[in-house]
Order: structure tokens, then sequence, then C-alpha cells
């Protein structure tokens, strides 16, 4: 049998065994924490939008953004949504190569600030395509991917006109920053309005619910007028944002453009939840910022 004694020092040498263990060794669990740690999933994301009053102006819309990027910046957001079309302004008819030399001010300012980018515009690729896009950057200011806008809006005659002749077509795909599976929506791509639809609504927010995106960035640019026909279309627009936040259990970040200042947008800008209820808004009318912290707990 031990000594009592011994049992004691044997006791005293776990302890004191197990202290330096805790003290020196890498704590294990703080992974599990630590923002964009190793292949963890990020718990919180500050996303930040623009209501801007997109232009054909690439210069005036420049400006614009980098007063977006520095709102981002002072409230530490991890990433800002534009509209659609903010750089470029929302058309087919733009100088390429001006919008491409505007996009690396833009990148280098916001990657300066430590502000990835969810960036509408339109864009000519490099195999000579016109896209309606949303770029993602990441805070270092590389470039993860596009989305490009899937349901282009066109009438309903016959030749069909509108922008279903004017930008090219990629599939839908999803991207990761900071950890997080994320996807980009365009406009129409959301809501399918059916008086500018002439293609199959095929649900593209559940479509990136089930490839995993948690987030969907969604830049629009909404016809308005003072009529009845824009408060229905508002309605819509949504309806549409909150009942497929929930369906998909996802996140949605909207951003509509302003253009013109002295009317409402066509649908609300700022944060749905997974819950289809607004974790944040702004303002109707004018150039409106807004900031989030999205907790992916």
């Amino acid at each position: 049998m031990v000594p009592k004694l011994h049992h004691q020092k044997l006791w005293g040498f776990l302890l004191i065994a197990l202290v330096s263990f805790t003290s020196f060794s890498p704590d294990v669990t703080k992974g599990l924490s630590m923002k964009g740690s190793g292949n963890e999933i990020q718990k919180r994301l500050i996303v930040a939008g623009i209501k801007s009053a997109v232009s054909d102006d690439i210069a005036v819309n420049v400006t614009a953004i980098k007063k977006a990027i520095d709102y981002a910046r002072t409230g530490k957001a991890d990433i800002l949504l534009t509209p659609e079309g903010s750089l470029s302004g929302y058309t087919p008819d733009f100088e390429g190569k001006e919008v491409r030399k505007a996009l690396d001010e833009i990148v280098e300012y916001a990657s300066s600030a430590g502000v990835g980018l969810a960036l509408g515009t339109c864009f000519y690729e490099e195999d000579g395509k016109c896209y309606n896009q949303i770029r993602f950057y990441d805070k270092a200011g590389n470039f993860l991917g596009f989305h490009s806008k899937i349901l282009r809006c066109g009438d309903h005659g016959d030749p069909k006109r509108g922008e279903i002749n004017h930008y090219a077509v990629t599939p839908l795909r999803t991207f990761k920053f900071e950890g997080v599976i994320i996807g980009g929506l365009i406009c129409n791509d959301m809501w399918a309005n059916p008086g500018c639809t002439t293609l199959p609504d095929t649900h593209l927010s559940q479509q990136l619910s089930k490839m995993g995106a948690k987030i969907i960035f969604h830049a629009a640019y909404g016809g308005r007028d003072d009529s009845e026909w824009s408060k229905v279309n508002w309605n819509y627009h949504e309806s549409n944002l909150r009942m497929r936040a929930r369906a998909g259990g996802i996140w949605i970040v909207t951003a509509d453009s302003s253009n013109p200042t002295n009317l409402n947008s066509s649908c609300p800008s700022g944060v749905v939840d997974p819950n289809g209820d607004w974790a944040c808004t702004s303002e109707a009318k004018g150039i409106q910022y807004f900031s989030y912290t999205i907790d992916l707990n």
C-alpha cells in the first residue's frame, strides 16, 4: 500500500504538470472563435452597403464608391455592397478601358482600407462579352470571381427588347469570403418580376442556399417613378426579399440605386435575416449608407 504522503506528492506532481501544459500549450479551442481562422467559418461578418445615385459618369461613380469605402472602413466593415452598375453605370454603352482603369483604382482604394467588395458593374471580360456583374474581392484586393445577372430583363414583344440582348451569362456559383460561403444575385435574379421577365424563374436564391451559401449579396437598379405601380413594385420586391430569405434560411444583403434622388428606390436596402425579418434598413429616398454585423451562429 502506498503511504498517504506519497499520494499527496503524486497529486501535486500531476497538478503542476497540468498547469504547465495549460500555460504553454496552444489553446485548442481558440480557432473556434477566431475570425477567419483556418477552415473554420467566421462567426461574425460586418457588412456595409450604399444606395448611390448610379450615373453614366464613371468618374462621378468612382467618387461615390470611394466615399462608401470610407464609410465601411470607419465602421470596420469586412465587405461593402454597391448597387447594380454602380461603377460603369447601368448601361451596356460604356467605355470598357475607362471602366477597367476605374476598377483598378477602386480595388486598390478598398484594399488599402482593408475592405472587401461586392461591386456592381457592367464589364467586358477577356472573351469580349459584356456582363452585368457583381465582382467579389477579398480585403487584400484579390479577385474572387464574379456573378453575372441571369434573369436579364426584357419586354414580351417579338423580337424581345431589353438587357436580355446586351449581357452574356455565366453559371450560378458561390464564393468564399473570410471563410464564409457567399453568393451574388442582381436585381431581377431575386424576384423574377413578371412585368419584365421572359425567362423561367429558377429560384436562384434557393439554389444558392442549397449550394451552401450563408449570405446573398443582392445588387439592384430597379425602375421607378412617382406612379401607383412603383408602390406595387416596391411591395412585390420587398415581399420577395423577405420570403426568399426565409425559404432559404439565408441572409440577404441588398442595395438599390438612389437615382433619381427625389424618388423612392424600387426596393428597400439593408439586411434581411434568415427568418425573413429586416435586421436593418436604410431610408427609401436619397443616397444612404448602412452597416450591420451578421452573426452566423
